[in-house]
Parts: structure tokens; sequence; C-alpha cells
């Protein structure tokens, strides 16, 4: 069983960065592709960015291109996300997501809950103005 654990959320002023962490425990190598998504108070769940494992090709929503950046760390099995200039309309809980299917490639940024077989509880991050 693979259970995502994020962390490193917190409060900024808008223009501010904050680095969220994933890591996954019993993070098997038939993990094929991992993700961050984010869902802000009364609104749907979107996806933010995704990784496929096994060429390193990696997705971003519109919304954060050019200040968000998706790595991993295949040593400490962690999965990172890099978030600069924020903005308040960031402000949402982030979650992580894994999964082992080699059609995830096709829903990288998908947030349904099926799009993805593992989720974490979340971390929030809050971007004041």
């Amino acid at each position: 069983q693979v259970q995502p654990v994020e962390s490193g959320g917190g409060s900024v002023q808008a223009g501010g960065s904050l680095r969220l962490s994933c890591a996954a425990s019993g993070y098997p190598d038939s993990i094929v592709c991992m993700g961050w998504f984010r869902q802000a108070q009364g609104k749907e769940r979107e996806g933010v960015a995704a990784i496929y494992r096994r060429d390193g090709r990696k997705s971003y929503a519109d919304a954060v291109k050019g200040r968000f950046t998706i790595s991993q760390d295949n040593v400490k099995n962690t999965l990172t996300l890099e978030m600069n200039s924020l903005e308040p309309e960031d402000t949402a809980m982030y979650y992580c997501a894994a999964d082992y299917r080699a059609s995830c490639m096709t829903r990288m940024l998908d947030p349904s809950p099926n799009a993805y077989r593992y989720w974490g509880q979340g971390t929030q991050v809050t971007v004041s103005s």
C-alpha cells in the first residue's frame, strides 16, 4: 500500500515562495505517475503539476506555468513542488497523488478521484495579499 504524506504547507504573503514535499511510504518502483492537486474552498479540485516517472516528463496547469516546479528525488523517494511568485489565488489545500497504472500518462492532471490510485491527506497553503 502506497501512502503519500504531504508536508511544507503554510502561510505566506503574495510574491513569496513555499516548497511542498510528498513522501510516499511503500514507494515501489511500480509507481508511474505522481502529481500535485489543489482544492480551494468552495471550488472543485484541480490538477497543478504531475510527473511521469518513466521518462521524467512533466505537466503543469496553465495557471502555475513558470511559477511552480515539480521534481522527484528517487533516492529519498520524495516528490517536491517548488512554488514561487505565489498569488492569493493559489490558496488551497494541496494534495499529493500517486498511481502505478501505465495509463496515468493520459490523465496526469486529471483531478477526479479515480484518476490516481493513492491520495494524501493534504497540506494547506494560504497566500495573503
